[in-house]
């Protein structure tokens, strides 16, 4: 989990990057922007899950700061 949580927000900044990129290339011409923003939000969702799953398996703990302290 080390490796695949900043693998995946690399990722999504690229997505997001590209997503840039295509809105000022294209001018609006193309639905390119619209495929790399899906992407982002698919990839932030997927991110999520995997987290939420890996708590719930134990192959992440909490570091056991408490909040509003």
């Amino acid at each position: 989990m080390k490796w695949i949580i900043p693998i995946a927000l690399l990722l999504i900044v690229a997505s997001l990057g590209s997503a840039l990129y295509y809105m000022m290339k294209d001018k609006g011409s193309s639905s390119r922007m619209v495929y790399s923003l899906m992407l982002r939000i698919g990839l932030s969702i997927a991110l999520f899950i995997s987290i939420w799953i890996a708590y719930s398996l134990g192959y992440i703990q909490s570091t056991g700061i408490k909040i509003g302290q």
